[in-house]
This record gives C-alpha cells, sequence and structure tokens, in this order.
C-alpha cells in the first residue's frame, strides 16, 4: 500500500473519468477553482472506458500530477488483456457493450500510457484527522467487486478489517454513497465520466475537509459540457448507448445494480454531508 502521506487541508476525490475529456477537466477547474493543489487530488481509477478521449484524458490526469489508484480498466489495459475486465456477467449487455469501447481505447492509448497504468499502485493510504483512510477500486483483494450502499454492512466491515484502516475510499460502483460502520467509513465518490443513472447529466465527485474532531465528506454534482462529450462518441463510433446515457442521465441498462439501487433509477440525487468522529 503506497503511503501518500498526511492532510490537513481539503481532498478532492473522484472516479471513473471513463475517458470523458470534457468532464476531466471540468473536474480540474473545479479543484483550481477551490484552490485544491493536486497533491490533494485522488482518483479511485478506471480513467479510461466509454467515452471518446482516451488518450487525451489520460494525458490530462497525468499531466495534473495527482494521486491515481489502479482500476481493473488500468490492469487491463497496462497488462494487454482483451477484455476490460469489469466484473460484468457474461453475455450481458455491459458485457457486450464492453467490446467496442475496450477495443477502441487500447487501440487509442500509446505505449507510454499503458506503461504508465501498469506501474499505478492497487492501493493508497492516507491520514487525516486522526483517521487512517485506504484507498482501493473495488475491493480489498478483487480490483472490479462491486460494492454499493445496499452491500451488507458486514461485507464492508471485513473489507476495511482487511485493510487494517479506519476506513475505506472505493470507486468502481459509479454511484456516490456514504456509509458509517460502527465507527468505520465506506465512502464512494462516484464516477466523473458518466451520470449516476438520477435522469440528470450531472456527474459526481466529493470532498474531505479535516474538522475539529473529525472529517466532513461533502458530495458535489459536476456540470460540463455533456453534450460535446456524447459527440465525441459519435464522432468516434462508439456505442449510442452511453452517448445517450451522457445526455439523458439514465444508464442503458442495470445489470450490474442490486434491487435497491435499480429503484433509484431516474431519482435525482442532491449533494451529500457526512461528519466522521
Amino acid at each position: 500500500m503506497m503511503d501518500i502521506g498526511s492532510f490537513d487541508g481539503p481532498v478532492m476525490v473522484f472516479g471513473g473519468p471513463y475517458s470523458n475529456f470534457q468532464a476531466t477537466t471540468a473536474l480540474l477547474d473545479e479543484a483550481r477553482t477551490r484552490n485544491i493543489p493536486a497533491t490533494h487530488i485522488i482518483c479511485t481509477g478506471d480513467i479510461v472506458a466509454y467515452c471518446g478521449d482516451a488518450q487525451e484524458t489520460l494525458d490530462a490526469i497525468r499531466e495534473a500530477g495527482i494521486h491515481v489508484v489502479m482500476g481493473n480498466c488500468e490492469e487491463s489495459l497496462g497488462e494487454d488483456k482483451q477484455d476490460c475486465g469489469c466484473g460484468f456477467e457474461e453475455g450481458s449487455a455491459c458485457d457486450l457493450l464492453s467490446v467496442k469501447w475496450f477495443d477502441h481505447a487500447r487501440n487509442a492509448l500509446n505505449d507510454s500510457a499503458k506503461n504508465w497504468m501498469h506501474g499505478l499502485p492497487r492501493r493508497l493510504f492516507f491520514e487525516m484527522s486522526g483517521k487512517g483512510i485506504a484507498v482501493i477500486h473495488g475491493g480489498a483483494e478483487e480490483i472490479s467487486r462491486f460494492i454499493f450502499r445496499s452491500t451488507p454492512s458486514d461485507d464492508k466491515r471485513r473489507e476495511i478489517s482487511s485493510l487494517g484502516v479506519d476506513g475505506v475510499i472505493a470507486g468502481h460502483c459509479g454511484l456516490p454513497f456514504t456509509e458509517n460502520i460502527d465507527g468505520q467509513i465506506w465512502h464512494n465518490a462516484g464516477v466523473i465520466g458518466m451520470p449516476a443513472n438520477d435522469a440528470t447529466p450531472r456527474t459526481w465527485f466529493s470532498i474531505l475537509t479535516p474538522r475539529d474532531g473529525g472529517i466532513d465528506f461533502t458530495h458535489h454534482a459536476l456540470v460540463y459540457d455533456h453534450q460535446m462529450a456524447a459527440r465525441r462518441m459519435a464522432e468516434e463510433k462508439l456505442p449510442d448507448a452511453y452517448g445517450t446515457c451522457l445526455v439523458s442521465g439514465l444508464w442503458p441498462n442495470m445489470d450490474i445494480l442490486p434491487t435497491a439501487e435499480q429503484k433509484q433509477k431516474g431519482r435525482a440525487l442532491m449533494p451529500g454531508h457526512h461528519f466522521w468522529i
């Protein structure tokens, strides 16, 4: 686990840029507006995926100099695997759609990008307000494990215990949430590259702020030029289903979602707040 130090100021966290260059530049602009330096920004992985600008998005992340944990897409592209390793059920709509966007991403990226992905850490660690926090992509041992708000707390508790920390920041599932589990925390900032299936084109990031006695977790919506991102997907002849999603805010299917998350389809998310003592 790579130790990135102790933070006494705000930290921005986001996941899944997904080759969405427009969302990525908007997120980095947001950090500059908030005076959050690159050393205080963390990405939970999957820089490259569904959208149309794989190389440009990865270059923007690299040039920004932020912290990045390896996601399953970085693992697959860095090791020149034949699929994204997302954990989709074989034959599902997500699995079938992934063939085209993964092939597009693999062909778009240069060798330098793939080598950089291959060298990313699988786990990060930092301290804030006396708490030890691990950053992973999916699960502690399974990089493509989907962990949602509705995932049993006992499962999250075991993941946290296996990492030997007070809390975990994870990505992969695509939906933002924060859960306090008997004084420990499981936090997912959401992703910036695709909407949260809430019928709005907004995407999500979070900010952790150290306070007296704890840490303030706040979820924030990111507004960006989603129409341009959708046009870029069309220009690259990527699946219409995901290009439409960028505009409608609704996922093309819910193969990966548990029943509880399926029932939230189309309900606009509101910025959230949690104070961890």
